[in-house]
């Protein structure tokens, strides 16, 4: 990657590809706030009692599975609309269609009268969402160009928090006005944001033809050497294999693979333990809900942007191996102002401080963090291996963040957050080992197509 000087970095967001993945980013972003904030709204009108509510979540089960159908939307064409508008936008079609009709029958349907069904409706519009997210994703890696992809990172960022934003005030204030179903019936229209932009940039070029034809050609001759089996089996098998294998079997031949998957982990892993106590730790000092809204929704949500945009142009001037060691050395900073709330108790400005500084961090990173991903994808097939790649790397902050409450309550709030800074050195020591093995570089792609 060329990498421009401050300035130039600042211009490449007004590069239009880069202002079309904002936009796309707003389609991504307000199916799940439909379903983790306004939601609960609407239930708790309707009376739906609590353990309903709880179980409802079970409907976002889809984005920590779309890995699993990624590959069909890196292989499959579809019938007259791959001809008409390519793989990526014909999936993107399809999908949003199916997203805008979960999303009426959601509007449509009673959680009071047949919570069952408005919980099946919940989870297919999660599971629209999250196929959504696969083609965008997929689509936004291989329209950019190597020095957008930093800016298109950020920009990503904008989009879905502003589309969280949009989903959130808007689908709040129609209900307040017209009711719940006008509201979630408006909601389809943001998915506009996403489609001209794709309808605009045409589809991306369909990379790695020799790749996999040479793949193809391996399945073929090792079948060729076993028992005679049908034709339409024989087809099964190529299909499963070029699919689902080769994204795996591509990765796991790189050089270093496993040490890059170990980082991918532990990139993330103070700040993620020290996000679960983040909550019970304003909650426990006192602060009012008006101080915590102000703190949050208006402070974070700024600095989080800022952040966003910072670590763009970070990325784009100091290249990728930089880029990421001052975003982990930020986010290892910032648990170090959560200890210190934690000893000063109720102080309001500490608060907006530590908030502020908490999102700006987050901000850079998943900015820098978006682009390092997206780099390590092959571009034969994008949406299979980001899929993986960012499932494996929640996985891991689930699971790391899972015992976060006990360890507090054995050590208390302010030793807690020392722990968690010192977690995030792990990773920064195996970031310095990477560079020094050449498994990560200063280039956004990190690889060839």
């Amino acid at each position: 990657m060329q990498r421009n000087d401050w300035w130039g970095s600042v211009r490449e967001y007004s590069h239009p590809r880069v202002v079309g993945v904002f936009f796309m980013g707003i389609s991504s972003g307000f199916p799940l706030t439909l379903l983790l904030s306004s939601l609960g709204f609407w239930l708790i009108d309707e009376g739906v009692s609590k353990a309903t509510i709880g179980l409802l979540t079970l409907s976002l089960i889809p984005y920590s599975l779309k890995f699993l159908w990624a590959p069909a939307l890196d292989s499959l064409r579809l019938p007259i609309l791959n001809r008409l508008f390519g793989r990526r936008r014909s999936w993107l079609i399809l999908i949003q269609i199916g997203l805008a009709l979960s999303i009426v029958g959601l509007a449509t349907s009673s959680p009071g009268e047949d919570p069952v069904f408005f919980g099946l409706m919940a989870m297919l519009v999660c599971f629209m969402s999250a196929s959504q997210d696969l083609v965008i994703d997929a689509y936004r890696i291989e329209i950019l160009k190597d020095d957008e992809m930093p800016a298109g990172a950020a920009m990503t960022q904008f989009g879905y928090r502003v589309g969280n934003l949009i989903a959130g005030v808007v689908t709040l204030k129609f209900a307040d006005w017209y009711g719940w179903d006008i509201a979630y019936l408006s909601m389809p229209v943001l998915l506009l944001f996403a489609l001209i932009p794709a309808l605009i940039f045409g589809e991306p070029a369909r990379r790695g033809k020799h790749l996999m034809e040479k793949e193809i050609a391996t399945v073929r001759s090792w079948m060729s050497k076993g028992a005679e089996m049908p034709e339409l089996l024989q087809k099964l098998i190529e299909n499963f294999f070029t699919t689902v294998v080769v994204p795996f079997k591509e990765f796991i031949q790189r050089r270093g693979w496993w040490v890059v998957l170990l980082f991918i982990v532990l990139l993330k892993v103070g700040d993620s333990m020290a996000a679960v106590m983040t909550a019970p730790l304003i909650g426990d000092l006192g602060f009012s809900k008006d101080e915590i809204i102000w703190a949050n929704k208006t402070v974070g949500f700024i600095a989080v942007l800022i952040g966003a945009f910072c670590g763009g142009v970070v990325l784009n001037r100091l290249g990728t191996y930089r880029g990421l060691m001052v975003a982990a050395i930020l986010m290892m900073v910032t648990n170090l102002s959560f200890a210190l709330l934690a000893e000063n108790g109720r102080n309001l400005d500490l608060l907006i401080f530590t908030i502020g500084f908490e999102n700006f961090a987050a901000g850079m990173g998943g900015t820098i963090a978006i682009a390092y991903l997206s780099g390590l994808c092959n571009l034969a097939f994008t949406a299979t291996q980001y899929a993986l790649l960012t499932s494996f790397a929640s996985l891991g902050r689930l699971l790391i963040g899972a015992p976060s409450g006990f360890m507090q309550e054995s050590i208390g709030y302010t030793e807690f957050f020392l722990l968690t800074t010192l977690a995030a050195i792990p990773g920064i020591i195996l970031l310095m080992v990477m560079k020094r093995m050449g498994y990560v570089t200063d280039d956004i792609r990190a690889k060839s197509d």
